[in-house]
């Protein structure tokens, strides 16, 4: 019998926590300790009985795991990572890679010279919902993909969330873009390709804070497809991916969809995985559609499952981290593009 991967975990808030739970759950994995210095985080490591340390390079040392998860604040991923990268320890590193395309680059050029893999946390990849999506259009089902709409559309409280020790929200770096985009660019890019350029515009009238709360954004793809996509933290609407998909139990679930993917021989809708098709040539023959029913599976569940393999050298990343970096560079060029009125272009 295969002895398990001993995971450790770097950071302890609210996301290292869901990744704790999930070392924790994996059949194939145990809990090798946690770095931070809270005081909760040891009492925490004391009550699991596994190693704690207040950083990371000590945590390695002591704890020698197989793999290290890093749910760090953003501006410490490279320097952790970095730590991981000299341990010669695989990481799982939250998204994003970095606070900047050079240093995720830095970063990334480290690991890879080292031969230590990167598994870059953008859970919806694993995510049953996006893969079959990912599924239907690479089989061609749906012809050339033509035209890509998507939709991110919900409100986030108008007190609590930007107020007291979250007024940063209100600055620029915590309006939408940077905050909720990344995650959104990334599920479309991992369904149609690569993102050629980039047109953009923002606005911050519904709360005219600092920072943008909507952004509305027009997507040249490397495959020829045109996309448009609009996010808002100020619309209350039933159209995005925590709505829709249902897979994180703290949103209410709606029946609606956010993204959808057109060819010239179909269409689908996602997360609710309607498949549309004329019988015939073109929109005078009937149309109709088929829905497909997957079983419920916690993305973040099946991502921790995929880290162990990548850890015991057993599996690639689904997404390294120079995949990582381009989603975290079209995202920054729709800020750059949003800001100067100009095409960015990605190379």
């Amino acid at each position: 019998m295969t002895t398990p991967a001993r995971i450790a975990v770097v950071g302890a808030g609210l996301i290292g926590q869901a990744h704790i739970k999930r070392v924790l759950e994996e059949p194939h994995a145990t809990l090798a300790g946690i770095a931070d210095p809270s005081p909760q985080s040891k009492a925490q490591a004391e009550m699991l009985g596994v190693t704690w340390a207040s950083d990371i390079e000590t945590l390695l040392v002591q704890a020698k795991p197989d793999g290290v998860v890093i749910a760090t604040p953003n501006q410490l991923h490279v320097q952790h990572g970095m730590a991981a990268v000299q341990a010669r320890v695989p990481m799982l590193l939250e998204k994003p890679v970095a606070d900047d395309v050079d240093n995720a680059l830095t970063l990334v050029a480290a690991a890879e010279q080292a031969g230590v893999p990167i598994l870059v946390g953008h859970h919806r990849r694993h995510s049953p919902l996006i893969r079959r999506a990912r599924e239907v259009i690479a089989s061609g089902r749906l012809g050339q993909v033509t035209a890509v709409n998507g939709l991110c559309w919900f409100r986030k409280p108008s007190k609590d969330y930007f107020e007291g020790k979250n007024v940063w929200r209100r600055e620029p770096g915590g309006g939408v873009v940077l905050i909720n985009l990344i995650h959104v660019i990334d599920d479309l890019r991992n369904l149609c390709g690569d993102i050629f350029s980039v047109q953009a515009a923002e606005s911050n009238t519904a709360r005219g804070f600092a920072v943008e709360d909507t952004a509305a954004m027009i997507l040249r793809f490397a495959n020829g497809a045109l996309g448009t996509l609009t996010i808002s933290d100020a619309a209350a609407a039933p159209w995005s991916w925590e709505l829709t998909s249902g897979e994180n139990k703290a949103y209410p679930q709606t029946d609606q969809f956010c993204y959808m993917v057109a060819g010239t021989e179909g269409s689908i809708t996602v997360p609710r995985l309607d498949v549309w098709s004329h019988s015939g040539d073109g929109w005078w023959t009937p149309i109709q559609n088929e829905r497909m029913i997957l079983p419920e599976l916690d993305p973040l569940s099946l991502q921790m499952r995929h880290f162990v393999d990548v850890a015991r050298r057993e599996a690639e990343p689904l997404l390294n981290g120079r995949e990582g970096t381009r989603t975290l560079e079209t995202t920054i060029a729709v800020k750059r593009a949003a800001t100067t009125g100009q095409t960015v272009q990605l190379a």
